[in-house]
């Protein structure tokens, strides 16, 4: 599998890691849906097996419990893969989610992580979002401190714009940058992905597939039987009119996956992992098959022609053709 250098910070990522916001399970804001913990252990091992050498987590997800699997999961392999976290996001008791920064509940935070996750270190660790803004350079300076105690080999931000990037930079290099990117989400590509080249700071994308709509596997009936515990029935590109309009892109995607022998999955992952500025895309995974179909992703180069006429569908996507 390919293997991409994190911007300067010394890490290798192969271009494909396994996002785990869904073996979170239910009973929390954004969840999706209810989780067999088997499956996600088999789920980690799998991509193990496969050559992904990174899992993405966060202590939000499912409140501590999917970093509670990927410890599970990686207890006897530790030495196998990257793990790369996040903090900052606190669930409350009545189940709403805070932003914290504080220094103090940093500290919290990333104990409680290095308890879940069964190690005493983490390769990769990230602010969740910029929130509460005014927070930020206290919250980074506190990570710069477990950088240089051995908790943490390399800080990362997730959700930041270039002007928050600047103010973390000030304090402490940040290795990477996590933004949501994908087809249907395009904005990176102005300012951060350009500025992130220039400084050096990898990239590693979220939601490639826009929550599996860009699967090809959705269809009006599955979203409309999604399960009321699953937060994809309050995102408004799951609620009309977006919904037929991706759709329809969806069926224009299929011809070009289609003459590849590949999914329109695998064609949404591979147009992310076209542009040299990013170093990786998270792809979720809640049972060992799903990774199997998409795995093969990542060493998909798409030919400029193929680029090109995913631009023209694009536009006219823009336009609401």
């Amino acid at each position: 599998m390919t293997i991409r250098p994190l911007g300067k910070s010394g890490l290798a990522l192969t271009s494909i890691g396994l996002g785990t916001w869904a073996i979170g399970g239910s009973g929390w804001k954004f969840a999706w849906g209810a989780q067999d913990d088997r499956d996600s252990i088999a789920t980690i091992h799998r991509a193990l097996d496969l050559g992904i050498n990174w899992i993405d987590t966060a202590a939000v997800y499912g409140i501590g419990h999917s970093e509670e699997m990927v410890g599970e999961a990686l207890a006897g392999r530790r030495n196998r893969a990257l793990i790369a976290t996040k903090f900052g996001r606190v669930g409350n008791p009545d189940g709403s989610i805070e932003g914290r920064l504080k220094a103090d509940s940093v500290r919290r935070e990333l104990e409680a992580s290095l308890r879940r996750l069964r190690t005493d270190y983490i390769d990769l660790y990230q602010m969740h979002w910029p929130d509460p803004e005014p927070d930020i350079e206290e919250g980074w300076g506190e990570i710069a401190k477990a950088v240089k105690a051995g908790k943490v080999r390399y800080a990362g931000v997730s959700n930041f714009n270039v002007s928050q990037l600047e103010r973390a930079r000030k304090i402490h290099p940040v290795a990477s940058l996590q933004p949501p990117y994908s087809m249907l989400r395009r904005d990176v590509e102005k300012e951060l992905l350009p500025y992130c080249a220039a400084n050096g700071i990898g990239v590693i994308c979220y939601s490639p597939m826009q929550m599996g709509l860009l699967t090809g596997a959705f269809t009006r009936q599955r979203v409309a039987g999604l399960p009321q515990d699953d937060q994809r029935t309050r995102n408004p590109f799951f609620a009309e009119p977006a919904l037929t309009r991706t759709l329809d892109f969806v069926e224009k995607l299929r011809p070009i996956a289609k003459r590849n022998g590949r999914s329109v999955g695998e064609l949404a992952i591979a147009w992310v992992l076209r542009r040299p500025e990013v170093t990786a895309a998270i792809v979720g995974g809640r049972r060992p098959a799903q990774v199997e179909e998409l795995v093969a992703a990542a060493d998909w180069k798409l030919s400029r022609d193929e680029i090109a006429e995913i631009d023209v569908l694009l536009a006219g996507l823009s336009a609401g053709a």
